[in-house]
């Protein structure tokens, strides 16, 4: 774990106060910096020593071959993993000839701090050499939210009590040494050396490189220009070869002297364009991050964070760790999604090579609610993405035999990656998580040409699907047999509860909105005898119920399966995948990661409040978490329930997923799905916010140890502002035109424009608190405060836990 002392709470920054080596990687991934093109981890400046070095540019990949032990028909070929393309962050010191390295000489002072305001990373130490010369070295960097191909840093060296000879050089490195990625020679290969060279351009202190990747055929151009002010004696020279740039400063430097480095750095992509286009897109991005200069793009900057936190922040009474973390993950959910353009959005964003850089489901139930209610152009480009890679999915399902559209499991490009069918083309729910998103985006957003040129045809397609793959049955109902559910634990069930109703809920949408644009439907040849068969299909959806233990089944049969023996399981048995056959798994009673209590979030008025109760507390009983993607739907449920204080445990552990390593695999890249689940454990747990059945409807209710909880949403054009302490909320619609219809605690309300309206909590409930498997309770989270004002929490941990049944 990451020890606490070493980053302390601020409420808007992230600060290392101490140099962990054996935490580097963790630290990479923290500190990483990105606009949803352009992924640059939280690497030293010098290069070296490194956890993970990574820069990527969102979809650049590789093709690696998937091996089978045994092929089957429909089963994937060819992989696709996400790699290191040229890094232009190193910026290598030398000092009278000895390099700037950490592990040597003495360290005497060195600080990071991410300012979550201003994006930029800062870096401020203090260093003496072996032969005892010392510098003072003060770094910033960021990654242009404005200037979607830039990146731009700043250093500054200067001598502390005598004078140095001092050379900075200013790096582009390509096919750069990295850590073995495979254990496979052949691919590990393909992976390190990715790059060919097509062309160098060397112009005043600029250069530009062009490559292209060996087997997936993409064409990247990269290049550095430079700004130097300095002592009269400075000198510079460039150099330019097939695999390296290089900007080299000279200066001898008295005290009180001091040389600062201007450093631009810009990339292009492209599968189809020239050599020539490419290298010119990037010439033309550094010429223009030169015309703005260090100032002006840091200006630009602050301006975009200024108004994403005015629309977007969460602010926290009572828990100062809490507050830090919920604004630490909304800004690298909007790092990892702000200029992304018609790209996914990774379970890792751009901050590491975990699950090799794919997309998974994450994106659409966990992310994008939080993006369409804060910065929703992000979220319309996410699906038009989607809707980019229908034609693939349309091919998918015909190779599975199916109708519609079969959208991947995990994916770069839209061709499915998984080698491994029971927990990837079995999980058929991918498809109406995606149709959730659009349809939830269409009116959070009140975007009309949104909903009738990218959510009509997801609908249209994903509806398709499910009339394909499930069936009426002699008594008339309709099953959906064979599939896998969120729980990747349960693989291949019949009648997975949360995929019924999220496909129910699809096939109505389906309707309603093929209804409202009947002419863009008959272009997709929706007639209205289809129009009846997914009224019927979504009527007489299959749900199980058990009337035994008065609970939904998690599938068809599942209560009635052995619960494992967690009482003989060791704590390095977790995650279960690692140490339990899959086969002794898939038929017990154990739940990996939410799955049923998702289903009574996403689709929550489907239960009543006795079955939610009565389910969650029959569900926390079996429950793993083997998944970072639980604890936030967890906190969620408990909350609704009135399990409060457990609410705040499960809070914490997806709030803090990243910021205490708590899964100790930061270090392949932030778990961005947790990050949002933090926005959602707070706004949908403790507010209450429920957007289902076209209704903007809040329940906030606040759990001990918490006295106060303000966040914003953005709705139609309109900014809603709630505010929530422990006795009222009070909501106040800051912006629009026009009238919003709300609901608090079922009452339904009008909120005029530019007025508030405040009501009265009902009294807290706080029920007894369920039980977890042995040693899988979430860390406490007690509600009295310490004397930094956050609440205590015994030194205990979740243990391991994973995101898409990766370690």
């Amino acid at each position: 774990m990451i020890r606490a002392e070493d980053y302390p709470v601020d409420p808007w920054r992230l600060r290392e106060t101490r140099l962990d080596l054996d935490q580097l990687g963790a630290s990479e991934s923290l500190f990483a910096l990105s606009n949803g093109h352009i992924g640059l981890r939280g690497n030293l400046d010098e290069g070296e020593p490194h956890g993970l070095p990574g820069t990527y540019l969102n979809s650049v990949h590789e093709v690696r071959p998937l091996p089978y032990a045994e092929a089957g028909y429909g089963y994937p070929e060819a992989g696709q993993t996400v790699v290191n393309v040229p890094n232009g962050k190193l910026i290598r010191v030398l000092v009278d000839d000895e390099p700037f390295d950490i592990r040597y000489g003495d360290l005497h002072s060195h600080t990071r701090t991410l300012d979550l305001r201003t994006g930029i990373l800062t870096r401020e130490a203090e260093w003496r050499s072996p032969s005892g010369a010392a510098i003072r070295l003060r770094t910033e960097r960021l990654v242009s939210l404005h200037q979607r191909a830039i990146a731009a840093f700043r250093m500054t060296v200067e001598p502390i009590d005598a004078a140095v000879q001092l050379v900075l050089q200013s790096e582009l490195v390509v096919n750069e040494q990295m850590p073995p990625a495979s254990d496979d020679p052949r691919v590990a290969a393909d992976l390190e050396a990715p790059f060919v060279a097509e062309d160098v351009l060397r112009s005043g202190s600029a250069v530009t490189l062009v490559h292209s990747t060996k087997r997936s055929g993409l064409r990247v151009g990269s290049g550095i220009d430079h700004e130097v002010s300095g002592p009269p004696k400075l000198h510079t020279e460039v150099e330019a070869f097939d695999d390296l740039a290089r900007f080299t400063v000279s200066a001898p430097l008295e005290p009180g002297e001091s040389v600062c480095l201007t450093k631009y750095l810009a990339y292009g992509w492209s599968s189809r364009r020239t050599v020539p286009a490419v290298r010119d897109q990037v010439a033309a991005a550094l010429a223009a991050a030169r015309q703005h200069g260090w100032d002006g793009i840091c200006a630009q900057q602050r301006a975009i964070l200024d108004e994403f936190w005015a629309g977007a922040d969460v602010e926290v009474d009572g828990d100062d760790e809490l507050q830090q973390a919920v604004r630490f993950g909304l800004f690298q959910v909007l790092q990892a999604s702000a200029r992304a353009e018609h790209r996914p959005i990774p379970a890792k964003g751009l901050t590491g090579t975990g699950y090799d850089g794919h997309t998974f489901w994450d994106t659409e139930v966990f992310v994008l609610p939080l993006l369409s209610y804060t910065a929703p152009h992000a979220a319309a480009d996410a699906l038009r993405w989607r809707l980019d890679i229908l034609p693939i999915a349309q091919e998918r399902a015909q190779v599975l035999g199916l109708h519609g559209a079969a959208f991947p499991w995990r994916t770069i490009t839209g061709a499915e990656c998984s080698g491994y069918w029971p927990a990837g083309t079995a999980a058929f729910h991918i498809n109406a998580d995606i149709a959730m998103a659009a349809d939830r985006h269409a009116w959070v957003s009140g975007d009309e040409k949104f909903e009738c040129e990218i959510a009509l045809p997801l609908l249209v397609e994903t509806a398709r699907l499910w009339i394909s793959l499930g069936h009426h049955d002699t008594d008339g109902a309709f099953r959906i047999d064979g599939v896998t559910g969120p729980d990747e634990y349960s693989a291949v069930a019949d009648n997975n509860v949360f995929t019924n109703l999220m496909a129910r809920q699809n096939l109505r949408a389906a309707v309603r909105v093929c209804e409202q644009w009947p002419e863009q439907a008959e272009r997709l040849s929706v007639a209205d005898a289809e129009l009846a068969a997914w009224r019927a299909a979504a009527d007489s959806m299959t749900v199980p119920f058990d009337d035994r233990l008065g609970v939904h089944p998690q599938a068809e049969g599942f209560t009635r399966h052995a619960v494992l023996d967690f009482e003989s399981l060791p704590p390095e048995a977790y995650p279960l995948m690692m140490s339990v056959p899959y086969v002794q798994l898939y038929r017990k009673q154990v739940v990996k990661q939410a799955d049923l209590v998702l289903a009574m979030h996403l689709c929550g008025d489907e239960f009543t409040p006795e079955q939610k109760r009565r389910n969650f507390e029959y569900y926390e009983q079996v429950t793993v978490r083997d998944s970072s993607l639980s604890a936030a739907t967890q906190a969620v449920l408990a909350a609704e329930v009135g399990h409060l204080d457990l609410a705040l445990d499960y809070t914490a552990e997806t709030a803090l997923v990243d910021l205490r390593d708590l899964a100790s695999n930061t270090s392949h890249g932030l778990h961005l799905a947790a990050l949002a689940g933090t926005w959602s454990a707070l706004v949908a747990g403790f507010g209450g916010l429920r957007d289902v059945n076209r209704c903007l409807c809040f329940a906030p209710q606040l759990p001990r140890g918490l006295t106060g909880l303000r966040f914003a949403l953005l709705f139609r054009g309109s900014r809603l502002r709630v505010e929530i302490d422990e006795h009222e909320a009070t909501y106040t619609l800051e912006s629009g035109d026009s009238a919003l219809e709300l609901a608090h605690h079922g009452e339904a309300f009008t909120l005029e424009p530019k007025s508030s309206v405040t009501k009265q909590l009902p009294v807290r409930r706080q029920l007894p608190a369920p039980t977890q498997p042995k040693g899988r309770a979430p860390a406490r989270r007690r509600g009295s405060a310490t004397s930094s004002g956050s609440p205590t929490a015994e030194p205990t941990t979740p243990g391991p836990i994973t995101e898409n049944g990766a370690v």
